[in-house]
């Protein structure tokens, strides 16, 4: 599953700007995005040709119950891993450097952003990766234009309402909303 040099990089804490690792991290973005292959994925009109794609991009086979409708963005590929009957709405942005994953019966609504890197406070150190992976439990709905950042994790069945910036880690069955989100309510099971 993806490249193995960079297979370190999944929750991989801070990388230095000018390392060499930085360096592959680089190329090998520039190579992923400057492909045919988002695009090709992102213009593609039928089902089979999404899923070829995709696992081009990926890096290994998806489940066929995968739903996705393109547009869709990512920085990598290689360190988003998918389960069985995702659904990933129009326009979402995937930073997975860091590592991305979707259990099975994720939901991702329109504009969702799942960041899994982020920079160094510091100024001296900002050009600095910090890399932490997100993990979206099975059965989360994360509503419209919400953002999950860096080493969060959603918990089984909880709900991000529209437009919430998840900052800390949801508790299964919750709904959070708000910027930053917050508990809301259990979720309604009847």
């Amino acid at each position: 599953m993806g490249n193995p040099v960079l297979k370190e990089l999944i929750n991989g804490g801070k990388v230095v700007f000018d390392s060499s690792l930085q360096q592959q991290v680089d190329q090998l973005v520039a190579q992923t995005t400057s492909q045919l292959l988002l695009l090709q994925f992102n213009q593609t009109a039928t089902k089979a040709a999404q899923l070829k794609a995709m696992e081009a991009i990926l890096g290994y086979p998806v489940p066929e119950t995968l739903r996705i409708n393109p547009p869709w963005q990512v920085d990598l590929g290689a360190h988003t891993f998918i389960g069985e009957n995702v659904f990933i709405n129009r326009d979402c942005l995937f930073m997975d450097l860091g590592g991305i994953f979707l259990e099975d019966n994720v939901l991702l609504a329109p504009r969702v952003s799942l960041l899994s890197m982020n920079h160094a406070e510091a100024p001296t150190q900002r050009q600095n990766l910090i890399l932490k992976a997100v993990h979206i439990k099975k059965g989360a709905w994360i509503g419209a234009g919400a953002t999950v950042l860096p080493g969060v994790t959603v918990g089984e069945n909880a709900i991000m309402g529209a437009g919430a910036i998840v900052t800390k880690d949801v508790p299964a069955n919750m709904v959070v909303a708000g910027t930053p989100a917050q508990i809301l309510r259990p979720i309604k099971t009847s």
